[in-house]
């Protein structure tokens, strides 16, 4: 099998979240290929991307550069950068796929960057701190955080085991996340630190939301699919129908189920989610899993 296609593959059968990431970091990949070649040929350093592609802060240039609201969630100019989102990414969004679908991950990564992008623009025209500065906005963070702060405000106790030395709760995580972004607003890249803010503020909203009945995202998936079809679920007209025995979980009676400790009862859990999708629990199973987090 060649590279091509064992990538093709790769991201056919890939979760959400690392379909995410294998967009963001091709899109690196061929801008960085495309920016050194130019360099090679010209001597001189290609801003068409940064010009086109990231978030400005001016209202005159968004009415003309709209795409940019949807486009600077997956453009990186740094490795560092790029491995930092992406990390923090596939790590958040696992969480996040316990308590949540696959259209819900795609609602809060898009919503949580247009949200973070609109905060970003309402910034640099009403603030006077930053009034009559130039600046542009890029990055998949206001995303990821949409999405950690959207898994914490739905399992707060959720414990994360950090380099398998201590574990810390979720809650407690998201929360110095947050105040770093404060703290770091008045040092350096102050847009970018409202930007953030305005992610996770968008995540904490939509999760309250859903908690209360309201999907604030509903049918968005399905423009994003249409405009974006990278991110279309995958179909099939040749996949067999497999009718699933509800009585059975992961393969197991519910007596068998029963007999295991919660850590198996979780895994297993897991397991089914990343088979079927979250949609395929059942409700005791995903009240089990809610409590688990808790």
């Amino acid at each position: 099998m060649s590279l091509v296609s064992d990538l093709k593959y790769k991201y056919k059968i890939a979760p959400i979240h690392e379909k995410f990431i294998f967009v963001n970091i091709g899109i690196f990949a061929i801008i960085a290929i495309i920016n050194a070649v130019f360099f090679l040929g010209t001597k001189q350093h290609l801003t068409f991307f940064a010009e086109y592609l990231a978030l400005p802060e001016s209202l005159s240039k968004i009415l003309y550069r709209f795409w940019t609201i949807i486009t600077y969630n997956f453009l990186h100019f740094g490795l560092r950068h790029l491995l930092g989102n992406m990390i923090a990414l596939y790590y958040f969004g696992r969480i996040f796929l316990t308590f949540f679908s696959v259209k819900q991950f795609i609602n809060y990564y898009f919503l949580g960057g247009i949200f973070a992008g609109l905060i970003f623009i309402a910034s640099y025209n009403v603030f006077p701190a930053l009034i009559n500065e130039n600046a542009i906005l890029y990055g998949a963070s206001a995303s990821v955080f949409a999405i950690l702060l959207g898994a914490t405000t739905r399992s707060p106790n959720y414990e994360l085991n950090l380099f398998g030395v201590f574990r810390l709760k979720l809650w407690v995580f998201a929360t110095l996340y947050v105040i770093s972004f404060i703290a770091l607003i008045p040092l350096a890249n102050t847009g970018g630190e409202l930007a953030h803010l305005g992610g996770a503020l968008l995540g904490y909203i939509y999760t309250k939301q859903l908690d209360k009945g309201h999907d604030i995202g509903k049918g968005f998936e399905s423009i994003i699919a249409r405009i974006m079809p990278l991110f279309e679920r995958s179909t099939s007209k040749n996949l067999k129908t497999v009718y699933k025995d509800k009585s059975k979980v992961g393969g197991y009676t519910k007596g068998e189920f029963n007999e295991f400790n919660n850590q198996k009862k979780i895994d297993i859990i897991l397991d089914k989610i990343s088979k079927s999708g979250y949609e395929s629990l059942s409700a005791e199973e995903k009240e089990f899993l809610f409590k688990a987090g808790k």
